[in-house]
């Protein structure tokens, strides 16, 4: 299978939110974010510690969306659908088109934080790939320190399948830390959840 020849929608609709592939022009929305929410994205995000102009910003948004386009990596940012105000980015990586499987990551405007946007497009996200990608498993993984970010697929019904030891190195003091991988996996038309 060559997954560059797979069709599938490249945004989508919740509630509140639309959620789609990145488009030129959005790095400005997405850097402004990343400079109100830097103090928050830091203990957790590699990019958060990147001297990041708007055009450096504005470069990985236009990679991503030839990756998304070559079906490599699946960024979507999420947008309010009333106000077309940019909130979250999130998408599916590490993706293995041959199960299929995918990792589900995010970080969230801090300003909109509180509100239940992340987790309303995790669960936007999730619909979309066990129907448009027949995705048969769907990860998250986060450290056990980041409550906020736990919260999410525990909220969502993702099984926590275990703890990954010394998996990683903190971002904040360098010390070991740990990694939580949360699943949820289909099964013939069934989701089981935990």
């Amino acid at each position: 299978m060559k997954p560059i020849l797979l069709d599938f929608p490249h945004e989508f609709y919740t509630d509140r939110l639309h959620i789609r592939m990145p488009h030129s022009g959005d790095g400005e929305a997405v850097y402004n974010a990343i400079q109100a929410s830097l103090n928050e994205l830091k203990p957790w995000m590699p990019f958060a510690h990147l001297e990041q102009t708007m055009e450096d910003v504005e470069v990985n948004i236009r990679n991503s969306h030839i990756k998304f386009l070559k079906r490599e990596d699946l960024r979507l940012l999420v947008f309010l659908k009333d106000t077309g105000e940019f909130v979250a980015s999130s998408g599916l990586h590490r993706m293995d088109w041959e199960v299929p499987k995918f990792e589900i990551g995010y970080w969230m405007d801090t300003r909109y934080s509180g509100k239940g946007y992340m987790t309303e497009a995790v669960q936007g996200i999730t619909d979309f790939a066990f129907t448009e990608l027949n995705a048969r498993r769907l990860e998250i993984r986060c450290d056990p320190k980041n409550k906020r970010s736990c919260a999410v697929p525990e909220r969502l019904g993702f099984i926590l399948e275990g703890v990954l030891r010394n998996d990683d190195i903190s971002l904040v003091n360098n010390e070991l830390t740990d990694t939580c991988i949360y699943a949820l996996i289909k099964q013939g038309d069934e989701l089981i959840r935990g």
